[in-house]
């Protein structure tokens, strides 16, 4: 297939996780009597941009339906993460009540909440009904479609050019990213700054976080292939950050171009930049060679796992999970798990609960149903939020519980 990017013929695989259903297509129980669309989860790697990316099987509209089921807000550290953010960007960049904030993706309002409690007019993007109602009852305002250059220029007809976008955890969940990066560039004021943090594509690989595959993931991203693409689409990257949300993430500074030349400001990209370019390119990420050995990897956790429950169903030991995260479900579905091995799935949001998951169709109940089963053995699904949870639920301890994770690899958690 074409690159998305650059268009050159992509051939490489990354990662060929067979085929399952998209990965927050969570069922009702109606839908159990009814077949689910799978799609090949396969990705690949482009040669000459080396941007990671999805073969093209289903569209967007398919996968971000109007009852998507992921709110950012139930996440108690990733609360804090946003709060933390927006206190250090008000500082850094000076933002006041007549500045504007527009954050793309802004799910249930988890970040903008902060910028409104501070004073400062902000504007949430989110396509997806669900999250954008959630968010509107926080008293924010949401423009419920997909972004791109078309609404970038509608804003900016309408006086709403930004001083700061946000945009967190999305940019790789878009299928035209030269639209939606080309869009920033549009919104944005001359000297404005635009903030993405993504799973850093060199970490992924390393620590063999395969699970973060699935098919609302258009691109798997490094500092590299995003320089690329923002180059070419008006934005220059004027600094990074290491994170250690989602195993290990970046967050991207990124200002116009256009206003970088203008201004011709000595030492404007920091040298933070030029640094982790040199890390990457000493991994091999411009090479065909790093991007060969996810596959084994994947595997052996797959069989680790299986092994796992197997065993555990054969010494009558029962399984529960926790966490119905899009990540839990490409590894339940590429290991073929079954309710028959994992009993159920635990989750705090109300709009999962008494669903079942895609494809295994693990039913997924609330935690006092873990209370009552106290179940031998608990699988935290959402390995990143892993700290969080096994505080959380540490109260098992007391019938003998025991709580493991299976990436990177399968382990018990003290």
């Amino acid at each position: 297939m074409p690159c998305r990017h650059c268009a050159a013929e992509v051939t490489q695989v990354f990662a060929d996780l067979g085929t399952s259903p998209p990965s927050n297509a969570y069922l009702r129980t109606q839908d159990l009597h009814a077949p689910e669309a799978w799609y090949p989860l396969r990705v690949l790697v482009c040669n000459q941009c080396w941007l990671v990316q999805t073969e093209d099987f289903a569209d967007a509209d398919q996968l971000f339906s109007a009852d998507y089921a992921y709110f950012s807000g139930f996440s108690s550290s990733w609360l804090a993460h946003a709060r933390r953010y927006v206190g250090d960007a008000i500082a850094r960049f000076g933002l006041n009540p007549q500045s504007l904030v527009v954050e793309v993706a802004a799910n249930d309002g988890y970040l903008l909440q902060y910028v409104q409690e501070a004073g400062i007019p902000c504007l949430g993007v989110e396509p997806t009904a669900s999250t954008a109602a959630a968010a509107r009852a926080k008293g924010l305002s949401i423009v419920e479609r997909f972004f791109g250059v078309a609404l970038a220029r509608e804003l900016v007809a309408q006086g709403q050019s930004a001083d700061l976008m946000v945009a967190n955890n999305v940019l790789a969940h878009v299928p035209d990213i030269n639209d939606f990066v080309a869009g920033f560039a549009t919104l944005l004021k001359p000297r404005g700054v635009a903030t993405f943090e993504f799973p850093h594509l060199l970490t992924l690989v390393q620590k063999n976080y395969f699970d973060t595959l699935y098919h609302e993931h258009f691109s798997y991203l490094s500092l590299s292939a995003v320089s690329t693409i923002f180059l070419a689409n008006g934005l220059t990257v004027v600094d990074v950050e290491e994170l250690e949300t989602h195993g290990g993430s970046l967050r991207i500074y990124a200002r116009r171009t256009d206003s970088l030349q203008a201004d011709a400001v000595s030492g404007a990209v920091s040298p933070r930049v030029a640094a982790l370019a040199r890390v990457e390119q000493a991994a091999g990420v411009e090479t065909a060679a790093f991007y060969a050995r996810l596959q084994a990897q994947a595997e052996t956790v797959a069989h680790e796992l299986l092994g796992f429950l197997v065993d555990a169903k054969q010494r009558g030991k029962k399984v529960a999970a926790y966490g119905a995260a899009a990540k839990g479900n490409t590894l339940l579905n590429f290991a073929g798990v079954r309710p028959h091995l994992l009993a159920y799935v635990v989750d705090l949001n109300p709009a999962k609960q008494n669903k079942f998951l895609p494809g295994s169709r693990i039913p997924i109940v609330d935690e006092q149903h873990l209370r009552n089963d106290k179940p031998d053995y608990v699988l935290i699904l959402p390995w990143n939020l892993g700290a969080e949870v096994q505080q959380q639920l540490d109260y098992i301890k007391a019938w003998g519980g025991r709580l493991f994770v299976a990436l990177p690899e399968l382990k018990e958690l003290p």
